[in-house]
C-alpha cells in the first residue's frame, strides 16, 4: 500500500502559506450561507452549505486567478507572451524559457498559484469536517440523507482531487494535504512523488464513483454539481499521466475502463456548434462533465457571482486590449494566442476550430481600424502589435444582459469535456493495439473535419491540441510532458528531467525545508 504524506488543514496554515492569506479565505461566507459556527448540524437541511461553499472557493479565484491562469498557459506553445507589453512580468517570459533560477523562484506569483491551489484544498477537508458533524445527526435509519452525505462527500473530494491534480502539473512534487494531522507537523511535512499524487486522485475517484449521482451534471439535483461522471474523466487523466508512454501500462487499461464507461452511459454527446459551445448556449451542454458557474442573476447591474467584476478575472483578463471604444468586448489583452497554434489550425484546414480559438482584431497599432467577429462585434487595433486574442472568452453582446459591460459576464468557464473522453479513449485504445477511429473521429466530425481510418498516437495528440487550443488548463503542455514530445516541440530550452515542473516558490521553501 503506498504511503502519503496526509495533513489535515482547519484554521492555520502558517507553515506552508502565508497565514494572513489563509485567515482572509476562511473568513469569508460559504455561498452566502450561514457561516459555519452558526449551522445547526442537526438541521440536515443545511447539509448541502459547505459543499457549495467549496465549489464557491474552486469558481472564486483558486482555479482561474488571473496569475495562475497566465503561468500555466506561458509553458503552451498556443500562447505568444504573457502581457500586451513583454516587458510587463518579465518572470513570466522566463516561465515560458523554461528558467529556473533565484527570481523564478521568489516570483510573487508563483507563491499566488501554490496558495490558490492549496487555499482550495483547505475550504475542501474543512467541508468534509462539516459533512462528517452532519453525519453524526443522521438517524440510523435515514439510509436517504446517509446517502446524500456520502454523495456531498465525494463532490467535495473531487474538488480537492483536481485542485492537488492542478498543483502536481504545475509544482511536481508536493505535499498531500487529505487527513487529520497535528499542526505541529505544518512545518515539517514532506513532499509526494507526482505518481503519489496521481495514485492519490485515482484512489480518490474510486471511493467517490460509488456515491456520485449516476447523471449529467446538468442533470444533477444541483444543476452543474460533479457526477460519478466527473470522477470518471478526472480518474483517467491521473491514470493517463501516470502511464505516459508505456504503451503496456495497466494505468491504460484505467484510462479506456473509465472512459468507455462514459461512453457507455449514453448520457453524453458533442454540442453541435463548436463556437457556441463556448458562449452562452453551450453553457452546462450535455457535453459538460464540470464547469465553474458565474451568474449575474439577468439584472443590468449589480453584484456578479465571478467573473466579470474587475480586471483580475477569468474573460476580462483576455479580453481584447487598446480602445474598444466603450464596448463590452474589452479587456486586459493577457495571454493572446501565438502565431503557432494559427499556423498549425490554419495548416489542418481546421476553419471552425480556427474561427472559434481565434479572435482576430484591426491592425497593430492603428485603433481606427477593426475586424468584425461571426456574431457582429467590432474588435479594434490596439498600439501593443497584438494580432489575435483568444476567442474561446469571447462572448458576443447579443448573449450579454443588457446594460451590461463586464466582457464574458454570465458566461460559465468550461473545464472538464465529453471531447477529452472521446480523445483518451481513443489514445488508450491505440496503446492498447485497439482500434480507436470511432470515438476520434466523433470529435471531428462535429468541426466538419474528415474521418481519419486507422488513428495514430501523433494524430490523436494532434487533434487533443486542436480541440482545447487556449482553454487555459495546460493540456497542451501536459501532453507533450507525458508522452515524451517536449523537448521536440520545444528544443534545447526544455530540458527532460528538470523542465516538466515550475520550482516550488522560495516562501514555502522557507517555511518548510522538505519542499527544497
Amino acid at each position: 500500500m503506498k504511503k502519503y504524506n496526509h495533513i489535515l488543514l482547519t484554521g492555520f496554515f502558517s507553515g506552508i502559506l502565508f497565514l494572513s492569506s489563509c485567515e482572509k479565505f476562511l473568513d469569508k461566507p460559504l455561498e452566502n450561507q450561514q457561516r459555519s459556527e452558526e449551522i445547526d448540524y442537526g438541521n440536515l437541511a443545511m447539509m448541502y452549505a459547505p459543499v457549495s461553499g467549496v465549489y464557491r472557493s474552486a469558481s472564486d479565484d483558486n482555479l482561474v486567478h488571473w496569475i495562475d491562469l497566465s503561468i500555466r498557459c506561458m509553458r503552451d506553445d498556443d500562447y505568444q507572451q504573457a502581457a500586451p507589453n513583454p516587458n510587463d512580468n518579465p518572470e513570466l517570459m522566463a516561465i515560458k524559457n523554461f528558467q529556473r533560477d533565484v527570481t523564478i523562484q521568489s516570483y510573487w506569483g508563483l507563491n499566488q498559484s501554490w496558495i490558490s491551489y492549496y487555499s482550495l484544498a483547505i475550504a475542501a477537508n474543512n467541508a468534509l469536517m462539516e459533512l462528517e458533524l452532519f453525519a453524526a445527526n443522521i438517524p440510523a435509519a435515514n439510509a436517504a440523507d446517509a446517502a446524500l452525505n456520502r454523495q456531498y462527500q465525494a463532490e467535495v473530494r473531487f474538488l480537492r482531487a483536481y485542485a492537488h491534480l492542478m498543483a502536481s502539473r504545475l509544482f511536481g512534487d508536493v505535499p498531500i494535504l487529505s487527513d487529520s494531522g497535528d499542526i505541529a507537523r505544518l512545518t515539517t511535512i514532506g513532499k509526494s512523488t507526482v505518481a503519489e499524487v496521481r495514485q492519490f486522485i485515482i484512489a480518490e475517484m474510486d471511493i467517490c464513483i460509488q456515491d456520485l449521482e449516476d447523471a449529467r451534471p446538468n442533470q444533477s439535483k444541483h444543476i452543474g454539481a460533479v457526477t460519478k461522471y466527473s470522477a470518471l474523466l478526472l480518474k483517467a487523466k491521473a491514470a493517463a499521466d501516470l502511464a505516459g508512454n508505456d504503451n503496456g501500462s495497466t494505468y491504460w487499461d484505467q484510462v479506456l475502463d473509465a472512459t468507455n464507461q462514459i461512453i457507455a452511459s449514453n448520457k453524453f454527446s458533442l454540442y453541435s456548434d463548436y463556437y457556441q459551445l463556448f458562449k452562452l448556449p453551450g453553457k452546462l451542454s450535455d457535453e459538460s462533465l464540470f464547469e465553474l458557474q458565474y451568474s449575474d442573476f439577468g439584472l443590468p447591474v449589480g453584484d456578479i457571482v465571478r467573473p466579470g467584476v474587475d480586471w483580475g478575472t477569468f474573460f476580462r483578463w483576455q479580453g481584447p486590449s487598446g480602445d474598444q471604444r466603450g464596448s463590452a468586448i474589452s479587456g486586459a489583452g493577457w495571454i493572446p494566442p501565438s502565431q503557432n497554434i494559427i499556423d498549425f489550425l490554419s495548416n489542418r484546414n481546421d476553419a471552425v476550430r480556427l474561427g472559434t480559438t481565434i479572435l482576430d482584431c484591426g491592425i497593430d497599432g492603428n485603433p481606427s481600424t477593426f475586424k468584425e467577429t461571426p456574431s457582429g462585434d467590432r474588435v479594434y487595433g490596439n498600439p501593443f502589435g497584438i494580432k489575435h486574442f483568444n476567442g474561446k472568452t469571447y462572448l458576443p453582446v447579443s448573449q450579454m444582459t443588457e446594460g451590461r459591460l463586464e466582457y464574458g459576464a454570465n458566461n460559465n468557464v468550461r473545464i472538464l469535456r465529453y471531447a477529452d473522453a472521446l480523445l483518451l479513449n481513443a489514445e488508450a485504445k491505440v496503446r492498447k493495439g485497439q482500434n480507436g477511429d470511432e470515438p476520434f473521429n466523433i470529435v471531428r466530425q462535429r468541426v466538419e473535419m474528415a474521418p481519419i481510418q486507422g488513428v495514430t498516437l501523433d494524430q490523436i495528440i494532434d487533434e487533443r491540441r486542436a480541440e482545447f487550443a487556449c482553454e487555459w488548463w495546460g493540456e497542451r503542455f501536459n501532453d507533450l510532458v507525458r508522452t515524451g514530445k517536449a523537448q521536440q516541440v520545444y528544443g534545447a530550452r526544455f530540458v527532460p528531467g528538470q523542465s516538466e515542473y515550475i520550482p516550488i516558490p522560495q516562501t514555502q521553501i522557507d517555511a518548510n525545508s522538505n519542499f527544497r
